[in-house]
């Protein structure tokens, strides 16, 4: 429904140009919807707070009133800073287009430098989240990983996210190594990881599902590099086979019975395990088998877990929009910078995935730390907004 209505009047003749205003309109009309977005605002809203104070004579203190219009000793009000939160992590903005976007359309003054330093101390507040977040990820029974370069000082630093169907954890670490994963998951992970086959994820004591999506990519490369060459082809064939049967026989463990899937299970991976025993590979087809053999005891896990896929690509769709930061931004300025860039991002993401708005979430957390000085927890937000289901479908 029109939330206002408006009669546009016909004043002259559009063929003539005849002075029509003391005419009567016609009983007729026609309709149309417009919908719109508030008029830019010609000066911001400045608010004088003043906090009443209080002696409590049992304490011997003074209590000071709290104002949630703005946190703690900042400038800058909530709804200025939610939406900067926003511009900076969903959007991919750098601050100097941050800076220029609120000073063209609210005429609200604020430096790059402040501006970042207002973003670090709201991701540092909304830390407990970060928390939660990654508490999450470790209980979860399918796990997805990947990483990506991240620039801090024109230094090579690394992205990585973790994430579930409904939780993406990220995290900016100056190596790529092993430290990091058991930094995130510790030394034993009981579910399922899913990753693109890096050495890194292998210091981790759980099943592996290498993404046969890059390793098919690798194959088709020398493939179509030496199309003379036909037992790249053929092998290329065989295991695209190997896995496909593997498909299907996850998905049809329960009509088969257990019995009948353990025998075939088996004899997939004979096949697999004679394929990379091929006899006299050229120089080409040898460097092939040798990238499948290094991944060989992780290709076929998908197969004895239900909903487990046999590639990353979900993981890659989380670090996407890391990607698009990097390029548009080039990394952070600083350690604090890209900490408090993951924090946010695993906070706008999960708030994404789970069906949960981020900006009024994250005003209602930041009003809740305001008062308590605890952010609100996205489980508390979700049971009070959308009952116990944790998050809209």
């Amino acid at each position: 429904m029109p939330s206002s209505k408006q009669t546009a009047t016909v004043d002259r003749c559009d063929l003539c140009s005849k002075d029509l205003s003391a005419q009567p309109p016609l009983e007729s009309t026609n309709e149309r919807i417009i919908e719109d977005i508030v008029a830019p605002a010609e000066e911001t809203v400045v608010t004088l707070v003043r906090q009443q104070k209080k002696y409590c004579a049992d304490c011997q203190e003074v209590t000071t009133a709290k104002s949630d219009l703005a946190l703690p000793g900042a400038d800058i009000g909530l709804n200025a800073t939610v939406l900067v939160c926003y511009l900076w992590v969903a959007l991919c903005l750098p601050y100097t287009k941050i800076k220029e976007y609120l000073k063209t359309f609210f005429n609200l003054s604020v430096s790059t430098s402040g501006l970042s330093r207002h973003v670090i101390r709201v991701a540092g507040m909304m830390r407990d989240v970060h928390v939660e977040i990654l508490n999450g990820i470790k209980h979860s029974s399918i796990l997805h990983a990947d990483e990506t370069g991240w620039r801090v000082r024109g230094k090579n630093w690394w992205l990585w996210v973790f994430g579930t169907p409904d939780t993406a954890y990220f995290t900016v670490d100056k190596t790529r190594g092993s430290a990091v994963v058991r930094r995130v998951l510790g030394e034993i992970f009981f579910g399922v990881l899913v990753v693109d086959g890096w050495s890194a994820y292998l210091s981790l004591l759980c099943e592996q599902q290498s993404c046969l999506a890059h390793l098919f990519r690798k194959v088709r490369m020398f493939r179509d590099a030496f199309p003379h060459l036909t037992d790249i082809v053929k092998f290329y064939l065989k295991f695209r086979r190997i896995i496909r049967d593997g498909e299907r026989l996850q998905q049809n463990r329960d009509q088969l019975g257990e019995l009948v899937f353990r025998r075939r299970l088996k004899r997939l991976k004979q096949r697999l395990a004679d394929l990379v025993q091929w006899p006299n590979p050229g120089t080409v087809l040898e460097e092939i088998i040798k990238k499948v053999k290094r991944q060989q005891p992780r290709i076929l896990t998908f197969v004895e877990h239900p909903n487990v896929p046999f590639h990353n690509n979900y993981a890659e769709y989380l670090i996407r929009i890391g990607v698009l930061k990097r390029k548009i931004s080039g990394g952070s300025v600083s350690a604090e910078g890209a900490e408090a860039y993951a924090i946010l991002l695993s906070i706008y993401s999960t708030c994404k995935l789970r069906g949960i708005s981020f900006h009024k979430y994250l005003k209602e957390s930041l009003k809740h730390y305001i008062k308590t000085g605890k952010p609100q927890s996205l489980k508390s937000y979700a049971n009070s907004h959308f009952g116990w289901s944790g998050y809209l479908r």
